[in-house]
């Protein structure tokens, strides 16, 4: 029986006729060099705990002392198909507010407090500009959260993506004491629904966004159909700074806090409330006791039903809080502190 003999080929054709480099594969390693750098230049954030960040291979925080049992909190998420709004219309600036508020908010809803965020943007050919403007949007994000950006990755990903195309994730950790977590077991029958304003679309529903405004509508309605997530954290981390522990009821100087639940209203629409109620109860919205931004209304009347639209958008509510009826003023009356606007929105009730 003849036996063959494999004999490796030394070098290809291509490679005869010209050099391969990681370059001309897709991946451009000074660039990406440069990139770093300028985050290093853009990343403005600082925050107290943070021992080694962006330009390490992974980064180290110092949790403080203040905390007795403290327990962390993360969440991961992304902005979904607004990011084809922005290659539409070539803007980057504000998409990375969007992706550090999707995180933040998540944690929120148990009263943590952010420590750190992480993004992860992938590219298929790094443009230091846009990359530039992404991570610029991301540290006024984080920013507006009180948290610190230490750190991420960048990959370049030619054969993934179209030329000026990216996807992008992020990763936050926050803290709260054990005893502090607002875990929803306090709400009961009477409790009223808080909600808090969004600034617009946020960053859900864009799958279907896309599909009733043409090109030319996104274009000539840019600022509403890019603007980004609002953050609630620094408004709704003032009502909880006054939590008593139950362990420690009744004891002077640990007043009850006024927040016994918190719903992010992000995809799923107003579902996300019932994520959040202990069993047995449900709510009761009142459609009518705030003012739905026009976006909203627009795209109700282009044939999409009133039932979808608050299954899939925040129609103008991007957060609620669950307070005790009698402490309803004093929560509106914090949050308009920040200039945060806010309405008795529905009630809690027992299921029928």
């Amino acid at each position: 029986m003849r036996k063959e003999s494999y004999k490796p080929q030394v070098t290809s054709y291509r490679l005869q006729k010209e050099k391969l480099t990681y370059k001309k594969a897709g991946v451009d390693i000074k660039r990406g060099e440069e990139f770093v750098k300028a985050i290093k230049r853009i990343n403005t954030t600082e925050r107290k705990g943070v021992l080694a960040g962006v330009d390490g291979f992974a980064a180290l925080f110092s949790l403080s002392k203040k905390y007795k049992q403290p327990v962390l909190v993360s969440s991961a998420d992304g902005v979904g198909t607004k990011l084809k709004i922005a290659f539409l219309l070539k803007k980057h600036n504000t998409i990375g507010i969007d992706l550090v508020a999707m995180c933040v908010n998540d944690i929120l809803c148990y009263g943590a407090e952010p420590l750190f965020f992480l993004d992860y943007f992938s590219v298929g050919q790094l443009n230091l500009k846009q990359g530039k403007e992404i991570i610029k949007g991301i540290t006024k994000g984080c920013g507006q959260a009180g948290c610190a950006l230490v750190g991420g990755e960048t990959a370049e990903m030619s054969d993934l993506y179209k030329k000026g195309e990216y996807d992008l994730g992020g990763f936050c950790a926050g803290v709260i004491e054990k005893e502090k977590i607002i875990d929803s077991s306090r709400i009961k029958v009477g409790d009223r629904i808080i909600g808090l304003a969004s600034s617009g679309l946020h960053s859900n529903g864009f799958s279907l966004v896309r599909k009733i405004f043409s090109e030319k509508e996104i274009k000539q309605n840019a600022n509403e159909f890019l603007k980004p997530t609002r953050i609630y954290i620094k408004p709704v981390l003032s009502l909880l700074s006054a939590i008593r522990p139950p362990s420690r009821a009744g004891e002077a100087g640990y007043p009850l806090s006024p927040i016994k639940g918190i719903a992010h209203i992000t995809g799923g629409g107003f579902s996300n409330i019932k994520r959040i109620l202990p069993k047995g109860l449900s709510i009761k919205i009142d459609k009518d006791s705030w003012p739905i931004p026009s976006i909203f209304k627009e795209i109700q009347s282009r044939g999409i039903s009133e039932k979808e639209m608050f299954e899939i958008f925040n129609m103008g509510v991007g957060m609620v809080l669950v307070a005790a009826e009698k402490n309803v003023p004093f929560v509106q009356k914090k949050l308009l502190n920040f200039k945060l606007k806010s309405w008795v929105i529905g009630v809690v009730k027992r299921n029928s």
